[in-house]
């Protein structure tokens, strides 16, 4: 399959839902060899693996004890994290009403049992083609054309995805709020196409400060950016925030109308909560807006931080 997807650097994801292990085995043979395959034999336990996994296409039996694949499919497309994910229902079903019902629900296309390898592998292809095309354009809809890290649209998805997450395991969630001091002296001593090259300088620095990659570094106006770090605890969080404190000013970009220092530098507010149900996200963004305010008005360069209680 990775001749049917060149500009693919991982292999794609592939759910197969089915409450008959034989028909798992048969699809997990045509395609393990260029897909990686994940595999659910009960409703419950496709959802359960598409939150875990996010896999870029589905093959969803209809017919299934307990929750049948029409009830998974509408629970999927409910949830803003797996609603974009493609869902090709398999089926003996041969009537109209069916397949209306499983295109009103969001399904993309329907397989007959008995399978014909030759067909389920062509529209397997198909639309996986079309999923990695979406996600590229979706992509480049998702980041900041200046800096090249993600955009403010991206931190709003992500961040309410992540808390969803969160919630649903209980593990903190933190939030870095990032302000480059003094910017506003800096384009005017240094002029704006340099204020721009700072800035992508700074988002290169702090993209390289997180590692794992469902963190997020993203522009979130001006010259403010925004870490969102899922599962990770305060001290873990402060942690990232001095070291990208230490990054920046090692940049030595030179700003010699700060107060601070010689070189650009940054402030940084640190927030950390473990979701409830009687809290929504923007708690979060206002405990770190809070401590970032904290930072600026003690005097800048430094981070401040608070862990919010969630009782």
């Amino acid at each position: 399959m990775k001749t049917w997807l060149p500009h693919s650097q991982n292999r794609p994801k592939l759910l197969i839902v089915d409450d008959l292990p034989t028909n798992i085995r048969v699809l997990h043979e045509l395609f393990r060899e260029d897909c990686d395959v994940f595999m659910a034999t009960s409703g419950e336990q496709a959802i359960s693996v598409c939150q875990a996994q996010l896999p870029d296409l589905i093959l969803l039996d209809v017919v299934m004890e307990g929750m049948d694949g029409h009830e998974v499919c509408r629970r999927l497309k409910l949830d803003p994290a797996t609603q974009a994910i493609p869902i090709i229902f398999i089926t003996a079903q041969q009537q109209e009403s069916d397949e209306v019902l499983g295109l009103e629900l969001g399904a993309v296309d329907f397989i007959s049992k008995p399978i014909n390898p030759t067909i389920v592998r062509a529209r397997v292809r198909t639309h996986l083609t079309l999923k990695l095309q979406n996600d590229l354009l979706r992509s480049m809809a998702l980041m900041d054309g200046l800096t090249g890290v993600a955009n403010r649209r991206k931190f709003d998805e992500d961040i309410l995805a992540d808390w969803r997450q969160c919630f649903r395991e209980q593990k903190p969630l933190s939030l870095i709020l990032v302000d480059v001091d003094y910017f506003k002296r800096y384009n005017d001593r240094y002029g704006h196409l340099a204020g721009d090259g700072c800035l992508k300088t700074v988002a290169q620095a702090l993209s390289e400060t997180v590692r794992r990659p469902y963190d997020l570094v993203a522009r979130y106006g001006g010259e403010e950016f925004a870490c969102v770090l899922p599962n990770t605890g305060l001290s873990g969080a402060v942690e990232i925030a001095e070291k990208m404190q230490e990054r920046v000013r090692a940049l030595g970009i030179e700003h010699s109308g700060s107060d601070l220092d010689r070189v650009v530098t940054i402030s940084l507010g640190v927030a950390t909560l473990t979701p409830t149900r009687d809290l929504e996200f923007q708690a979060l963004i206002e405990a770190a807006d809070k401590q970032l305010y904290e930072a600026k008005n003690t005097g800048r360069a430094r981070v401040c931080s608070s862990a919010m209680s969630s009782g």
